[in-house]
């Protein structure tokens, strides 16, 4: 396809009901779909002679907790031949189990375990479906909004062990109080110092 343009009218014409929505930004291809279409969609992106999106760059998501459907799945494909991009996106519930890409794009598997991992979101038929980011025993999802921002325990290699061990969080005093002036302004307790010095002399 010689411009976005056309890629976008190629793609509505022979994608017509599967596309919900397109338009064309920041010298992209946006599409929205439905989850159910997502396998179709990305094998005709990647074989059709006119779009060869041969490229899978990443699989991400957003969190919108307040929305019924909370989660949006966003794909993002390169085609080297025309040098575009595209991106697929489609929103799902919190619960619900999507089509995995790794029968198309082997690299899929990794960006999915990701998604799986920061967001909690399950794919059927992956080869591998663990967290990749986080440890063994983790609870909750990092990348949902609900996640806490501070909890009671933490997690840190244990040499006595030999293991990752969970254990309750402790702040030491000194970082309690610790000083947040600028070092090349000086610290309160080293113009301290200076002054007494000064004041000796």
């Amino acid at each position: 396809m010689n411009t976005l343009n056309e890629l976008e009218k190629k793609i509505n014409s022979e994608l017509t009901t599967k596309i919900n929505n397109s338009e064309i930004k920041h010298d992209q291809v946006y599409i929205e779909i439905d989850k159910e279409d997502l396998l179709d969609v990305i094998l005709f992106l990647k074989t059709n002679r006119d779009t060869k999106f041969r490229q899978l760059i990443d699989i991400t998501a957003v969190d919108y907790p307040e929305l019924s459907q909370r989660f949006k799945l966003v794909y993002l494909l390169l085609s080297h031949e025309f040098n575009q991009r595209i991106i697929v996106s489609y929103s799902v519930n919190e619960n619900e189990v999507i089509n995995s890409l790794t029968s198309i794009f082997p690299s899929a598997n990794w960006m999915e375990r990701e998604v799986f991992d920061m967001y909690g979101i399950n794919f059927k038929n992956h080869p591998d479906l663990r967290r990749i980011l986080t440890d063994y025993g983790f609870e909750g999802h990092p990348l949902r909004k609900d996640f806490p921002l501070t909890g009671h325990t933490e997690v840190r290699y244990s040499e006595d062990e030999k293991k990752v061990v969970n254990e309750a969080v402790k702040l030491e005093q000194n970082y309690r109080n610790f000083d947040y002036e600028s070092p090349w302004e000086g610290t309160k307790y080293i113009k301290e110092l200076k002054d007494k010095n000064e004041k000796k002399n």
